[in-house]
């Protein structure tokens, strides 16, 4: 079973994806802000991070500096935006 990380401020999507992982069964941990996320990060160990770009107190992209600066964890980028800028933002991250 592998361990699934949930950065999402969007109650209904966060308790959709979980939900729908944990059917699946996955152990997710789900968190509504990068802050919140980023502790998670050092209590729950996952084996996959699903982060949200658009988050209340800080940027996905800033998340997801701070977890590459300590862990190489796999990241998928959760995001309702498309503009390339942010698809090259999302990899430099």
């Amino acid at each position: 079973m592998s361990r699934v990380l949930l950065i999402e401020d969007d109650r209904a999507v966060r308790e959709g994806v979980t939900l729908t992982l944990r059917r699946r069964g996955h152990d997710v941990e789900a968190a509504p802000t990068g802050e919140a996320g980023l502790a998670a990060l050092e209590t729950f160990r996952p084996d996959l991070v699903l982060l949200d770009l658009m988050l209340p107190d800080k940027s996905g992209f800033e998340v997801c500096r701070r977890i590459r600066a300590t862990q190489q964890i796999p990241i998928i980028m959760l995001t309702a935006r498309g503009d390339d800028i942010d698809v090259v933002l999302g990899l430099e991250a």
